[in-house]
C-alpha cells in the first residue's frame, strides 16, 4: 500500500470506531436479539446524546461570540459599546460592539486578545485527549500495527492525522470560534466551511503534541510518572476553560480581561494568530502573505515533531518488554504504632469494602486527585475567573454563594467518585458476582463510604464561611441543613447513573462511562442548587422531596438492572416501579398546561376538563405500555377486590383524613392565612358542579392511579410499608399548595394505608373523594 493509503485506512478504522462505539451505547437495540425469556436491552440514549450536542454546540458558539463582543468592548479604547447613565452607573451595549466589528477590521488589541484566546484553546485541544485516557495504558493498537509490513514513519504520520480528524473536543473548541470571527469578519454563511479548514490546520499541531506526550514519552517514564503527569494535565486543562469562559460571560471578569488586554503582539505570529491574520486580511496580497507564513510554521514544526517522535521510538514501540515498572526498597521497616492504631481504627468503624475502596483512592494516583483535588480546582477556578468572590472571607457576607459552592465542589466530588463506583472494578466486576453478598449490599456500602466522606469539604467550605460571619440567622441554619441534606441523597443518584453508565464490556477503558449520564447528573444537580438560591421555604421543601424521589426511583431501576449488567442482551423483567409514577405525574402536569393552553381559558370549567383528560391520557397510554411489556405489578381498580376489606379500610381512613383535616381548616380560620384563601370563596361557590366534579370525581380517580398505584406501588418492592407511605404521601403533598400539604399528607398516609390493606385502587379512591367532599362543604358552609 501506499503511503497515503494507509494513513487513510488508519483514519477510517479511528473514525469508524468512534462511531461504532457512539451507535453500539445509543441504537443497541437495533444490533442485539433478544433472548426469549426477557424483553432485551433497548435504548433511548440517542434522544439525550442529541440534546446535549445540541445544547452543547449552542454553548460553545454563545461563549465565543461574546468573547468577541467583550473584547471590542473592553480592549478597543474606541468602542462606544460602553457608556455612562444619568446616575453614574456603566453599561454595556454589545449590539454596538457587533456593529463596530461589520463595519471596520479587527483593531490590533483586538486581534492580541483573540489570538491568546484561541492559543489556548488550541492547547485545550491538546490537553482534552491527553487526559482522557490513561497514560500508563499500553498503546495496542500502535504495537500492533508495527508488525504490518508498512514503514513505522508512515504509521506515526497516520497516527498523528487519525487524532487529528478525532479529536472532538478540539474540533469543538475551535470551529466554534473561528466561526464567529469569520462572521465577525463579514464572511456570513461562509464562515463554518472557513473555521472547519482553519481547524483541519490547527489540529494537527495538537495531535503531534499529544501523540509525543503520551506515546514517546511511555518509553522514557515509568507508569508512576506517567500517571502523575496525567494528574498534571488534569491540573491545567481546568483552570484554562474556565478562563476562557470567563472571557465570554456577560459581565467579564476584569482580571482575564488584564490578562487579554496584556497579550504581546508577538502571539499574533504564532499558527493560531496567522489563522486569525488570514481571516482578516483584507486583500488578496495580504491572505497569501498570511497562509504562506502559516505553512513555513506548521510544516517545519510538524517534521521536527515526527523526527524527534520516530528518535523516541528508535527502538521500538514497547518500554523494555515491560508494561509496568515499580520501585524496590531495600530498606524494611517496622510500621510504627501510629499506623497500627491507625488501621485497627479502621477496622473497627469501616467495613472490609470501605477499607477497600480507601485502599485503592490511596494507591491510584490519577483517581486520587481526580476525586480530592479536581472538585476544588473546578470551584476554585469558577470562583477566580467568574469574579463571584475575590476573597475567602468574603464568603462571610455571602451566605448563598457560599452554601452553593459548598454544595457544588460536593457534587463534583461524588461525580468523580460515587459515579464510578462499578467502573472502578474494571474487568474484574465478575467476582463481585461470587461473592456471598448481594451486589446491591456492596453498592449500598460504597454510597455510604462516598457520601461520607464528601461531607468533609461542604463541612470546611461552611467551617471557613462561620469563621468570617459576624451576624448570625435563622437562614443560615436552613442553608446548612439544605446542602447536608442533599449531600446523601446525590450519593445516592451518583451511585444509582453509575450502574446504567458504566459498560463493564467495554475494551477501552474511555467508553466504560458513558457522557450522557453524567450530564443528567449535572442537571439535576443544577436543579437542586437553585432550591438553595430561593428564600421560599415551600420550594426548598418540593425540590428536596422530588430530589429524594428520584434518588428512590433511581436507586431502584439499579438493583433491578444489576444482575444484567455482564449479559448484553438480558434485561431485566418489566414491573411497576417508582419511576414510572415520577414519570406518569410529570406528564400529568404538562398535559394539563397544554390542556388548558389549547382550550384558551383558565376558569374552573377549563381546569376540571383539562384535569380530566391529562387523567384519561395518561391511564391509557401507562395501561398501553405495560401491556406491551408485560410488565407485573400493575394496579387495578376493583379485579379481584374483597369488598368487606376494601369498604372498612375506605372508612378507617377516610374517618381519619376528614378529623384532621377539619382540625387544620378550624386551626386556619385563627391566622391570617385564612382571610388570602377565603378570598377565592366567591369563585368557588359560584361553580360547585364543577368544583365537586374535579375534586370528588377527577382528581381521586386520576391521582390516585399514579401517586398511590405507580408510585407507592414501585416504592413498595425496595421499603417496607411505612417508609413506602411516608415517602409517597410527602411526594403527594408537595405538589399541592403549601398552605394545604399538611393535611394533604395526612391524606397521602390514609389513602396509602387503604391501598396497602385493599390491595386495590378502588378505597383510596373512595378515602380521597369523600376527604374532599368534606372538605369542600365546609368552605362552602363557612
Amino acid at each position: 500500500m501506499t503511503a497515503l493509503h494507509t494513513i487513510w485506512l488508519m483514519t477510517r478504522m479511528r473514525l469508524t470506531r468512534q462511531r461504532n462505539m457512539v451507535f453500539n451505547n445509543l441504537f443497541r437495540f437495533k444490533k442485539k436479539k433478544p433472548r426469549d425469556t426477557s424483553g432485551g436491552k433497548r435504548s433511548s440514549l440517542w434522544v439525550l446524546t442529541a440534546v446535549m450536542v445540541l445544547f452543547m454546540s449552542f454553548s460553545f458558539v454563545s461563549v465565543s461570540n461574546n468573547v468577541v463582543l467583550n473584547m471590542q468592548c473592553q480592549l478597543v479604547p474606541a468602542s462606544e459599546c460602553r457608556f455612562i447613565d444619568a446616575h453614574g452607573e456603566h453599561h454595556t451595549e454589545l449590539h454596538v460592539a457587533e456593529e463596530e466589528l461589520a463595519t471596520a477590521p479587527f483593531a490590533p488589541a483586538l486581534m492580541n486578545g483573540l489570538t491568546m484566546e484561541l492559543t489556548m484553546l488550541l492547547l485545550i485541544a491538546v490537553l482534552m485527549p491527553l487526559g482522557s485516557r490513561e497514560l500508563a495504558q499500553p498503546d495496542w493498537d500502535l504495537e500492533w500495527l508495527v508488525t504490518m509490513p508498512v514503514k513505522r514513519s508512515t504509521l506515526l504520520w497516520g497516527r498523528v492525522l487519525e487524532r487529528s480528524a478525532s479529536n472532538v473536543a478540539g474540533w469543538f473548541a475551535l470551529v466554534s470560534a473561528y466561526s464567529v470571527i469569520a462572521w465577525h469578519s463579514g464572511y456570513a454563511w461562509s464562515a463554518l466551511p472557513i473555521a472547519l479548514l482553519a481547524a483541519a490546520v490547527l489540529l494537527p499541531l495538537a495531535s503531534m503534541l499529544h501523540t509525543l506526550a503520551d506515546t514517546g514519552l511511555r518509553m522514557w517514564l515509568p507508569a508512576a510518572q506517567l500517571r502523575n503527569m496525567q494528574a498534571i494535565t488534569g491540573l491545567v486543562n481546568l483552570p484554562l476553560i474556565y478562563f476562557v469562559m470567563a472571557l465570554g460571560m456577560p459581565q467579564a471578569n476584569a482580571f482575564a480581561m488584564d490578562w487579554a488586554r496584556a497579550s504581546p503582539s508577538w502571539l499574533r505570529w504564532t499558527p493560531p494568530g496567522m489563522v486569525l491574520q488570514a481571516i482578516q486580511a483584507q486583500d488578496a496580497t495580504q491572505l497569501a502573505a498570511s497562509v504562506a507564513l502559516l505553512l513555513a510554521q506548521v510544516m517545519p514544526l510538524m517534521w521536527g515533531g515526527m523526527a524527534l517522535l520516530r528518535h523516541q521510538l528508535r527502538h521500538g514501540v514497547v518500554n523494555s518488554g515491560s508494561r509496568e515498572s515499580v520501585r524496590t526498597s531495600t530498606r524494611t521497616t517496622l510500621p510504627s504504632a501510629a499506623p497500627r492504631g491507625m488501621a485497627t481504627l479502621l477496622s473497627t468503624v469501616l467495613s472490609p469494602i470501605k477499607r477497600r475502596e480507601l485502599r485503592l483512592l490511596s494507591r491510584d494516583r490519577n483517581f486520587l486527585f481526580q476525586t480530592l483535588l479536581l472538585p476544588i480546582i473546578i470551584v476554585g477556578s469558577q470562583m477566580m475567573f467568574n469574579g463571584k468572590l475575590n476573597s475567602l472571607a468574603e464568603l462571610g457576607d455571602h451566605h448563598l454563594v457560599a452554601a452553593a459552592i459548598a454544595f457544588g465542589i460536593g457534587v463534583y466530588v461524588l461525580m468523580l467518585s460515587a459515579f464510578q463506583t462499578l467502573n472502578n472494578e474494571g474487568q474484574v466486576l465478575w467476582l463481585m458476582y461470587t461473592v456471598p453478598r448481594s451486589l446491591e449490599s456492596v453498592l449500598k456500602e460504597k454510597a455510604q463510604l462516598w457520601g461520607g466522606l464528601t461531607m468533609v469539604y461542604p463541612a470546611v467550605v461552611l467551617g471557613i464561611t462561620a469563621w468570617y460571619t459576624t451576624d448570625f440567622d435563622w437562614s443560615m441554619l436552613v442553608l446548612v441543613l439544605t446542602v447536608f441534606i442533599g449531600i446523601p441523597i446525590y450519593s445516592m443518584i451518583a451511585v444509582s447513573l453509575g450502574v446504567f453508565a458504566c459498560d463493564p464490556l467495554a475494551v477501552d477503558a474511555r467508553t466504560r462511562v458513558r457522557p450522557t449520564y453524567v450530564y443528567l447528573y449535572m442537571l439535576l444537580a443544577s436543579f437542586y442548587t437553585w432550591s438553595i438560591y430561593s428564600n421560599v421555604w415551600s420550594q426548598k421543601l418540593v425540590v428536596m422531596v422530588l430530589v429524594a424521589s428520584m434518588a428512590l426511583a433511581l436507586w431502584q431501576k439499579a438493583r433491578d438492572a444489576l444482575p444484567y449488567l455482564l449479559d448484553p442482551a438480558a434485561a431485566p423483567p418489566a414491573r411497576v416501579s417508582a419511576a414510572d409514577g415520577l414519570i406518569a405525574a410529570t406528564a400529568f402536569f404538562i398535559l394539563q398546561g397544554l390542556a388548558l393552553l389549547i382550550i384558551g381559558k383558565s376558569d374552573l370549567r377549563a381546569m376540571t376538563f383539562a384535569f380530566g383528560i391529562a387523567g384519561v391520557v395518561i391511564y391509557l397510554l401507562m395501561r398501553f405500555v405495560y401491556w406491551r411489556n408485560k410488565a407485573a405489578g400493575v394496579p387495578v381498580i376493583v379485579r379481584g377486590m374483597h369488598a368487606g376489606v376494601s369498604l372498612r379500610s375506605a372508612a378507617v381512613a377516610a374517618a381519619a383524613a376528614c378529623v384532621v383535616g377539619v382540625l387544620y381548616l378550624t386551626l386556619m380560620q385563627h391566622t391570617a392565612l385564612w382571610v388570602e384563601l377565603m378570598k377565592d370563596g366567591p369563585k368557588l361557590v359560584g361553580a360547585r358542579g364543577w368544583v365537586l366534579a374535579l375534586a370528588v370525581v377527577a382528581a381521586p380517580l386520576c391521582e390516585e392511579f399514579i401517586f398511590r398505584g405507580l408510585i407507592y406501588g414501585g416504592l413498595r418492592r425496595s421499603m417496607a410499608a411505612p417508609q413506602a407511605m411516608l415517602m409517597s404521601a410527602a411526594i403527594f403533598a408537595v405538589v399541592h399548595p403549601p398552605a394545604s400539604m399538611l393535611p394533604v399528607f395526612v391524606l397521602g398516609l390514609c389513602t396509602a394505608w387503604a391501598y396497602e390493606r385493599s390491595k386495590t385502587l378502588l378505597a383510596p379512591m373512595l378515602v380521597h373523594a369523600a376527604y374532599n367532599a368534606v372538605i369542600l362543604s365546609l368552605q362552602f358552609w363557612w
